[in-house]
């Protein structure tokens, strides 16, 4: 892959940035989804702007900003990847650049957010990169109405990616209970081990069944807080769809 990350300061760099952003969520680079203003300010004061370059073109771009306790944490706000860069590993070289930097800067840990429903998103997060869930977290940003989350209340899970933990194990779902199954069906919320499964693919169905797409939020938002809620820990993602969850013993 002959893709180089690295930080991103200048102007006319960050205008890129910010065009690739709105692009990816607005479907028009010419509607800003940041600013060029914010990014400069951000950069300017020791945050993260980063962008993945196959030689002068930007494929990719993530921004962070250190959170509390300050210096200890950064928190990655935005990370995105053009759509005709599919495929090519960007997000993980972005995330694996992130980590570094943050590293070298005494940081131990960064979270971030992300829709619970996108199955690709929850099984990179999770099992790829071994960030943990703490927090679910209702219509987190309110309505967004982008291309990406459509009218679809913007549910999110609060994740955080010690710097410093192994890579996850693949999880056993030996014995676990299905509290949520494939059609959006809950089942039994009893059990050591428990399996909430998301939509093959929530974006295409937010296109195309945008009443199903609500449902499906509803009952991934009921099941996951109230098992959360009961002191159940979501320790993984399974490639064929399902959040794992175990209580405590």
């Amino acid at each position: 892959m002959s893709v180089q990350v690295r930080t991103v300061t200048g102007l006319a760099e960050l205008a890129v940035v910010d065009r690739l952003f709105g692009e990816i969520w607005q479907g028009d680079p010419g509607s800003p989804v940041l600013s060029v203003e914010l990014l400069r300010a951000l950069a300017k004061a020791g945050n993260y702007v980063a962008g993945a370059y196959d030689g002068d073109r930007l494929l990719g771009a993530c921004v962070g900003f250190f959170g509390a306790p300050v210096d200890r944490e950064l928190h990655s706000h935005i990370a995105g990847v053009a759509p005709a860069a599919a495929g090519r590993h960007i997000g993980y070289a972005l995330k694996q650049h992130q980590r570094t930097w943050a590293l070298e800067r005494g940081a131990t840990a960064i979270s971030w957010t992300y829709d619970p429903l996108v199955a690709r998103n929850a099984y990179f997060n999770l099992a790829k990169l071994g960030a943990v869930p703490h927090e679910y977290l209702p219509d987190f940003y309110g309505a967004m109405h982008d291309r990406i989350n459509g009218d679809d209340a913007s549910d999110r899970l609060l994740v955080r990616w010690d710097l410093h933990r192994p890579a996850p194990g693949r999880e056993d779902l030996d014995g676990a209970v299905v509290a949520l199954d494939r059609s959006g069906t809950p089942g039994s919320l009893a059990g050591g081990k428990l399996l909430v499964a998301v939509p093959q693919d929530i974006e295409a169905l937010r296109a195309h069944d945008p009443g199903a797409a609500k449902q499906w939020r509803l009952a991934v938002r009921d099941t996951l807080s109230t098992l959360l809620a009961a002191g159940a820990r979501i320790t993984g993602f399974d490639r064929a769809g399902w959040y794992v969850l175990r209580r405590p013993s």
